[in-house]
């Protein structure tokens, strides 16, 4: 049987627009009403407290709750009241429903979406908890925790021309439309790109809607900034584990990864940037910079890359195993385990890497920087600004040699703190920290005269001056010292503990 997608009505539209925000059917209004208990249980797919909370609290907004969220019939009479201009009709005119009997019951599932300043409406597919079955190949994936990712990692620069390489549901589009003068969409699943017209034409927007294989369709054209949460999952082939296209590509190991970064060069604009997360694989006692250095030489590109998380090949498979809805202890569970395991050891894959790649192309040909880092602890978010700011900080350092770095006048970043520890009783500490209260939080061990240089960093002397001044102080050689510390200059410039202007406060 075929499972419809939304229709686009542009007369109906609007009238579901204002009866959702009318009746709070927003991310806030939904956190205040389910409460902080029932929204984390709906994150982790467990749907019982919400049930739960709505059944004992009925509601308008519940009533939305229990047909789009929770996928449960829902009296034609209750949907009435909570979208009085639309109506249950509307839904069903729609086919975001269809009647049973008395009620209604959800075709699809319908979530709000929100950043800082925007708000929207994501349709998708039903979640395997709501339908209380395991998930068809073609399912399209809602508001997820990659699909967060990749929206809070990516610059927000205003743009000309912005590409969403694998669309889904459209939620990068939506992000996009609000600094892209066009954005263009592309997706291998006809069904998703149903449901991106919707999403599309739910918030008012007009998005250049393209079906094909990654970068097939923009072959030849030039993007500012490209965007993707592609189908990055490490699936066994030749094996009964289902393909799912939300997830899977059809691509061996993780050859969609490396075929994404050696040919996203291809359709960047001088400038522009690449902005897209993954999976990789790591073999025994290898380093999975190693891997990211293969696939980024030939590509004349910039990378800054951060390796969030890795797995161990259990894990992995666990994961990716009970995600189409198949429970722990069912026999096409473990066999769906196994035949991850067996791919892992058939080509000695020791651990799983995933993270965040951000690749720039450079306005003028130069050595590319490649920055590849492992942070693994919470992060500001948003994080686009970081990753607005870091890349233009390696930009600018890619074009300096060590003289003109240290002939700038450097401020120290507003959420720059410092930690020293020492021995009861000592008079120098023998560990000197540097912490970052935002971006990626990170924490740098720094010397007594690099301490002391970033302590003077505002924007009065420039780095030279400083640190010949420190040298005099501390009995040390000016010129060796120069040479010491300009490597971890570099560093601190890089991670933003240094700006070559006053920066703002982060949180």
């Amino acid at each position: 049987m075929t499972r419809p997608t939304p229709r686009v009505e542009t007369t109906l539209l609007p009238r579901l627009r204002a009866d959702l925000t009318a009746v709070g059917f927003t991310v806030d209004g939904l956190e205040a009403y389910l409460g902080p208990t029932a929204t984390a249980a709906l994150r982790r797919e467990q749907p019982f407290p919400a049930e739960r909370l709505t059944r004992a609290h009925p509601t308008p907004l519940g009533a939305l709750v229990r047909l789009f969220t929770l996928g449960l019939e829902v009296d034609f009479d209750e949907v009435d009241a909570a979208l009085p201009t639309l109506r249950g009709d509307g839904l069903v005119a729609l086919d975001l429903a269809e009647r049973t009997g008395a009620g209604l019951r959800a075709c699809c599932d319908l979530q709000p979406h929100a950043d800082e300043t925007h708000a929207w409406w994501v349709a998708s597919d039903l979640t395997h908890a709501a339908m209380g079955a395991a998930l068809e190949p073609d399912h399209v994936l809602g508001v997820g925790s990659a699909s967060l990712t990749v929206a809070s990692w990516t610059p927000r620069t205003p743009v000309r021309a912005a590409l969403d390489l694998g669309t889904g549901s459209g939620i990068q589009a939506l992000h996009l439309d609000a600094h892209a003068d066009r954005v263009v969409v592309t997706d291998t699943s006809d069904r998703a790109l149903r449901f991106a017209r919707f999403n599309a034409a739910l918030a008012g927007s007009d998005w250049d809607v393209r079906a094909g294989d990654m970068l097939a369709p923009v072959a030849g054209e030039r993007f500012d900034l490209v965007v993707s949460n592609p189908p990055f999952v490490i699936t066994p082939r030749g094996t009964r584990v289902p393909d799912f296209e939300y997830r899977d590509a059809g691509a061996h190991g993780d050859d969609i990864v490396a075929g994404l970064v050696r040919g996203v060069g291809d359709v960047l604009a001088p400038g522009g940037v690449a902005l897209f997360i993954g999976n990789w694989e790591i073999a025994a006692d290898a380093d999975w910079r190693d891997r990211w250095r293969e696939w980024l030489e030939p590509t004349g590109l910039d990378a800054w890359v951060v390796q969030r998380d890795e797995q161990d090949p259990a894990q992995y498979a666990e994961m990716w195993a009970r995600d189409g809805g198949h429970q722990p202890g069912s026999w096409i569970h473990d066999e769906l385990y196994a035949a991850w395991l067996d791919d892992f050891d058939a080509r000695g894959v020791a651990r799983i890497g995933f993270g965040v790649a951000a690749l720039h192309r450079p306005l003028a040909p130069r050595e590319p920087f490649v920055d590849l880092q492992e942070v693994s602890g919470p992060v500001t978010r948003p994080m686009g600004p970081t990753i607005a700011a870091g890349l233009a900080a390696r930009d600018r350092l890619a074009g300096l040699d060590d003289d003109a770095v240290l002939d700038v006048a450097w401020h120290v970043a507003p959420d720059v703190i410092e930690q020293r520890h020492a021995r009861p009783g000592a008079t120098d500490p023998e560990v000197i920290l540097l912490g970052q209260g935002g971006g990626l939080r990170l924490t740098h061990r720094v010397d007594t005269a690099t301490a002391a240089l970033v302590g003077v960093c505002d924007g009065e002397l420039t780095a030279r001056a400083a640190l010949v001044a420190i040298a005099a102080l501390l009995d040390v050689d000016a010129a060796d010292l120069l040479t010491r510390t300009t490597p971890t200059l570099r560093r601190l410039v890089a991670d933003g503990f240094l700006t070559p202007e006053p920066a703002p406060a982060r949180g």
